[in-house]
Parts: structure tokens; sequence; C-alpha cells
């Protein structure tokens, strides 16, 4: 199960769990189409520290 199948599955239980999907490279989807499947944050891999620790805050602070 990828990512983006997980995600629409963990909302049904739980709506507000904030979800960080990174990815290396998708064909099927992309940050736009992660928001509207209610994916909090869409980083590309690689990932540096800044990034991941940005996008953990910024989940968390919301």
């Amino acid at each position: 199960m990828t990512g983006v199948e997980l995600a629409p599955k963990l909302l049904e239980i739980r709506p507000d769990i904030p979800i960080i999907l990174c990815t290396g490279f998708s064909e099927i989807t992309d940050a736009n189409k992660a928001k509207a499947l209610g994916i909090s944050e869409f980083l590309m891999k690689p990932i540096v520290k800044d990034q991941i620790a940005g996008a953990i805050r910024k989940v968390l602070d919301e």
C-alpha cells in the first residue's frame, strides 16, 4: 500500500491526524493532490534534516 492509499484510510479512523508524505519520485501525486487527499505536508526525497524538522513543527502547530 502506498502512502497515497494509506492516508485516506488513516483519516477515516482519525480525521485530525497530521500526515507527512515523503516520496522520491511520484507520477501518482504531487503537493496539490496530496493536500486534496488531506495530507498535511508533502516532501520530496532526498530530505534534509531542516526540511523534515520544519514539516513536523508545522503540522504539530496546526
